[in-house]
């Protein structure tokens, strides 16, 4: 639940980074405006869950610093999501209802632009026009998120997870742009998951294999602060084991979406 909360995150800095990829020192403290998610999910028997629902909100502050690296453009963001939601379902024949708030866990990003994306004074900038970009990044979830081992949901994992990513963007004719991402997320063993309770006195450790992504975006601008996208995204792998038995479920999923202008953010800039 939360690898998907944390991915709404690529839409806030959107339009920031768009403005700011190539300015030599900038710094800008966001607070996102409220997320709010509510679904449904199927376990697949990987715990004795059943008619699982949810309806939560997330906020998320982020801090976003970019600086000259050896001549290009490179930018660090640490962000801090809180959650705040009720949960429904049946554990083990009984009917459960949860209210939790809490942390979820840090994010922190170090990205760097590898050719096209000069780092640049602002008055440089204001003449810059974005033509063919590629990059490199590397997230870094940090287990600070609110966990109890005792406890089925959580808002924290309880593990490290790292994503190294490859990037590209490239504009045409000022009005179209093409972006495209690749990456891996990799994960350590929780080591304490859903342990000494009444429904399991021992303590027990859950692994995931990596996920790998594909993210491909076609967007087009209007006017300035209005344009639309087709978005697409495939990702495999992430299956999870349980004191080293391999749940069954099918590691994939696709998606494709269009999305209206999503520039509205607010934000305070230092």
């Amino acid at each position: 639940m939360s690898l998907d909360a944390f991915r709404e995150m690529r839409h806030l800095f959107k339009c920031v980074l768009s403005a700011a990829m190539a300015i030599c020192s900038l710094h800008i403290l966001c607070a996102q405006d409220w997320s709010f998610y509510n679904g449904t999910n199927n376990f697949d028997g990987a715990i004795p869950v059943d008619g699982a629902t949810w309806t939560y909100n997330v906020p998320i502050l982020s801090y976003y610093h970019s600086f000259d690296f050896f001549g290009r453009s490179a930018n660090v963001v640490a962000s801090l999501p809180y959650g705040v939601g009720n949960f429904k379902g049946t554990l083990a024949g009984a009917g459960e209802h949860l209210y939790r708030s809490g942390l979820l866990d840090s994010v922190y990003r170090f990205s760097v632009n590898l050719k096209g994306g000069p780092a640049l004074p602002p008055q440089e900038f204001m003449h810059w026009r974005q033509k063919v970009l590629l990059g490199a990044s590397l997230k870094v979830k940090a287990p600070t998120g609110q966990y109890d081992p005792t406890k089925l949901i959580n808002w924290g994992a309880n593990r490290w997870g790292f994503k190294p990513e490859f990037g590209y963007s490239q504009r045409w004719s000022g009005k179209w742009i093409l972006d495209a991402y690749a990456g891996v997320w990799l994960f350590t063993t929780n080591s304490d998951f859903w342990s000494r309770n009444i429904y399991y006195p021992g303590t027990r450790s859950q692994s995931q294999s990596p996920i790998g992504s594909f993210e491909g975006h076609l967007s087009y601008n209007f006017k300035p602060r209005l344009w639309a996208s087709l978005d697409g995204n495939y990702w495999f792998g992430g299956k999870t084991s349980l004191n080293g038995i391999e749940n069954p479920s099918p590691g994939c999923r696709t998606r494709a979406s269009e999305a209206p202008s999503r520039s509205h953010l607010s934000g305070i800039k230092l």
